[in-house]
Formats: structure tokens, sequence, C-alpha cells
């Protein structure tokens, strides 16, 4: 992913929230050169010094038989919207803004005890706080036989790629009237970016005078 200094992210610590917050990605691979793609909720784990990203597909997607013979791509996207180059001080041409991580690494099959232990977790991430909540260890032995129906999966993190383009190169006053055009704007994505780029200002300790 081609990522100009000024959105690249590094911090582990917050590559990490990011896909806690949105942990729905796409996982890629190719079979003859043709790439394959799954959209699937993954979690990222740490074992160690190394990370791992968690998931399971239908066994009747036939992309997991892919995952043996090359590496895999998950991609990871948080909000995005246009930004309007009349909310700047001074004429420039329109851009959008995002927030996207990349992660490259090789795949692994789970056994069905390990698949067994990534779903509780997963189920108790989304479950635990609602009122009747549908955990692993309440399910009855038939509806946990339709873990027969899914395939585990569990790549090694080897490379991490996170851009958040989120109007760095702006100066101070433009990038907040980028905040309050997309908090006027309305629509969910435009006030989740807005949000995404009052919490990065906190990490910035200038802006640049000028465009790059």
């Amino acid at each position: 992913m081609y990522i100009p200094k000024h959105f690249k992210v590094t911090d582990i610590g917050e590559i990490r929230d990011f896909i806690q917050r949105n942990s729905f990605g796409t996982i890629v691979t190719a079979k003859e050169e043709k790439p394959i793609a799954t959209h699937l909720p993954l979690e990222l784990h740490k074992q160690g010094d190394e990370y791992y990203l968690t998931g399971h597909m239908a066994r009747a997607n036939p992309q997991w038989k892919t995952f043996e013979d090359h590496r895999v791509l998950v991609m990871h996207q948080g909000p995005h919207a246009y930004i309007s180059s009349s909310w700047y001080k001074s004429e420039n041409v329109p851009t959008w803004n995002y927030q996207a991580v990349h992660i490259y690494g090789t795949a692994t099959l789970m056994s069905e005890q390990e698949l067994q232990e990534d779903l509780k977790l997963l189920l108790k991430k989304y479950e635990q706080h609602r009122k009747k909540a549908a955990l692993w260890e309440k399910f009855s032995p038939q509806t946990k036989k339709q873990i027969k129906g899914i395939v585990g999966l569990k790549v090694k993190v080897e490379e991490i790629q996170a851009a958040y383009k989120l109007s760095q190169n702006r100066n101070e006053e433009d990038y907040d009237h980028i905040i309050d055009h997309l908090n006027k704007e309305g629509d969910s994505q435009s006030l989740r970016l807005a949000e995404a780029m009052k919490a990065r200002k906190t990490h910035l300790s200038t802006f640049p005078m000028k465009d790059v």
C-alpha cells in the first residue's frame, strides 16, 4: 500500500486498537493467479513476541484451500469520506480521507479445539453485554455441531502497513474546518471520520503550512 510519510502509522498499540474497533476485514489470496477475497470478522492476538489474526469461514468456501500455497493479505478499513476543497482557506483540489491497515502473513488452519476456543472469545466479545447472551457454553450439543460447517484460520503477522489519511498535511486551521464540516455532513461515515481526526490531532505536534 502506498503511504505518504504524513499518513504512515507504526505504533502497534494504536494499530491493535484500530483492528479491535474495525475487526470486519477482507482476506485476499490467489488461485492460479486469480485473486480471491472473503469478508469476515478477524481478531488480533499476541502470543509471546508474535501477533496473529484469527477467524473462520464456511467450509464450503474454497478459499481456505489456498492458504498453504501463498502469503495472504488481510485488509481492515475504518471510516472514510469525501473532503471538499471548499473547506480549505486557499484554493486546492478535493480529496478522500480514510483509515486502512494491510497485514501480510502466512495462514494455517486451526484444529477443531482451537476453533472452539476462538469462537468462545469471539462470542464473549460481542455477546457478554446482552441480557440473553448467545455464548458457546450455553449452546446445545446440536447447535455446537454446526462447527463442522466452518474452518478456523490463523494468520501469523509478518508485515503491517497502516495508513491514516486524515488531512495531517493541512495547516491547523484547515484541519479544524474539515472536522467541523464533516460533523455538519451528518452521515455516519463523516461523523466517525471527524472523531478519528479529533483523536489523531492529539498525536500531532505540528501542522505543515502547505500541502505536499
